[in-house]
């Protein structure tokens, strides 16, 4: 697997273009995710092809310098951001800004490469809380402070197996000039003062538990440039009543005679054909752009109002990527699952899909309801920020023997009023799961079994 660094989930044609010539050549093996990051990560790559690869990234200015391991992940921003009619500020410079300090310019920055583990940052440009600010361990939150623009911090949000925590307040504002220096000192503070130890307890919040917040936020001054730190604004922009938008479907820019199309991608997976086909309609639809969201989608910018008609009539929008998916579709997200991450204790997406539509079968909800796979504790499908998660797990059935299971997870929330679920119940055998999960869509979120539709009609 080859992850790269894509800020702000932003991608070309011409990049699409290349990583599907890249995936095509390993036939079966080869394939694309869309991450929870914003990001690709492409399989199937075999070790002597890496080299040629790389070039081919380069040429093509991309970049998987510093994507995995104890590193900065991907910097995530608003995927509407520079055509959202309603967003606060475009988060692009942002999150570029913020990759090029990561990796200096895609050359290497080995000051922040060995971190105490991973870390994940973003900006965020919505009333929607697109960005899930919440599991970052920095995020950026728009505010005005004496009339001028920049950003209150949040510090401390994670996942991991033994616990997750949401973000909490750094009471700090930076001005927008100022995102990289507050970032470097927080990562800095992170590097010199972080646990090495249990890799379950090394995350920035244990960093954050054992200093208190105001120790922390004292390190962090100190190796600001000029060792002040501002206190917060008072509020920040995002508006706490605003209900989040579903960008999938077609929406006006705010350009005028443009829209975006939010196309979902089941659980994040496509082949090479698909993102050849997304590529040619970028380019002949819309500007030659295509924005990822963390919800493993892709949204494809700048196409004339005119053209909309015809998008929405080919194939793969028929067929494959539809903009006009199901309530249950459009939300589920899946991580990699042990198809081919040597993690993942039960196989995700193409199960995900599966318990899905037989659960469709059965009951009918009235509202989109997010269900979030992961394959094993690490959790990088987010299963803490869903309605309902699936957390892969091993268990015995009925006649004991041993099975792939998951422990199930509810009322997660996204948005101003995020909150972090709680396990529901313990080692369902996956094939037990669909008249569970029925069952607890008719308990929790209103919907109906499909029987009694049609016995009522």
């Amino acid at each position: 697997m080859m992850r790269l660094k894509l800020p702000n989930g932003v991608t070309t044609s011409e990049q699409t273009r290349y990583l599907a010539s890249v995936i095509e050549a390993y036939g079966a093996d080869g394939c694309a995710d869309v991450t929870t990051r914003q990001n690709w990560q492409i399989r199937g790559v075999t070790l002597p092809d890496v080299p040629a690869i790389l070039e081919g990234l380069r040429a093509v200015g991309l970049t998987s310098l510093q994507s995995g391991m104890d590193n900065v992940r991907n910097p995530v921003g608003n995927p509407l951001a520079g055509v959202d009619p309603d967003e606060i500020v475009d988060t692009r410079p942002y999150t570029n800004l913020l990759s090029s300090y990561i990796t200096n310019n895609s050359q290497g920055n080995p000051t922040i490469t060995n971190l105490p583990r991973k870390w994940n940052v973003c900006v965020v440009g919505t009333h929607d809380l697109y960005e899930h600010p919440h599991i970052n361990d920095l995020a950026y939150m728009p505010a005005l402070k004496d009339g001028k623009f920049g950003f209150n911090l949040l510090v401390g949000g994670f996942i991991s197996p033994k616990r997750w925590g949401e973000a909490l307040p750094l009471d700090a504002w930076v001005p927008g000039d100022d995102v990289i220096p507050v970032c470097q000192a927080i990562l800095e503070a992170y590097r010199d003062l972080g646990n090495r130890g249990n890799r379950q307890k090394t995350r920035m919040m244990w960093l954050i538990d054992e200093l208190g917040m105001e120790v922390f936020r004292s390190e962090v001054e100190k190796r600001m440039p000029n060792g002040v730190l501002e206190r917060a604004a008072p509020e920040d922009l995002i508006d706490k009543k605003w209900q989040r938008r579903d960008y999938l479907g077609v929406h006006p820019q705010k350009q005028e005679g443009l829209s975006y199309v939010g196309l979902h991608v089941p659980v994040g997976r496509l082949q090479a054909a698909d993102m050849f086909e997304l590529a040619r309609l970028a380019d002949e639809y819309g500007s030659g752009e295509l924005r990822l969201t963390v919800e493993q989608n892709v949204v494809l910018p700048n196409v004339r109002n005119e053209r909309v008609g015809a998008l929405l009539a080919e194939p793969l929008l028929r067929e494959r990527l539809s903009p006009r998916p199901s309530l249950l579709l459009r939300g589920l997200v899946a991580c990699t699952g042990n198809q081919f991450c040597g993690q993942a204790i039960i196989e995700t997406k193409a199960r995900a899909l599966q318990v899905t539509r037989e659960v469709e079968k059965r009951v009918a909800v009235p509202r989109p309801v997010r269900m979030h796979w992961t394959g094993c504790p690490n959790s990088c499908g987010q299963v803490q920020v869903a309605d309902i998660g699936f957390m892969g797990c091993l268990t015995k059935d009925g006649d004991g023997n041993i099975c792939e299971a998951a422990d199930i997870f509810v009322g997660g929330r996204v948005g101003s009023d995020s909150h972090l679920a709680d396990v529901y119940r313990k080692a369902v055998p996956c094939k037990d799961l669909v008249p569970v999960v029925a069952d607890l869509l008719v308990e929790r979120f209103g919907a109906v079994p499909r029987e009694r539709e049609e016995d009522e009609e």
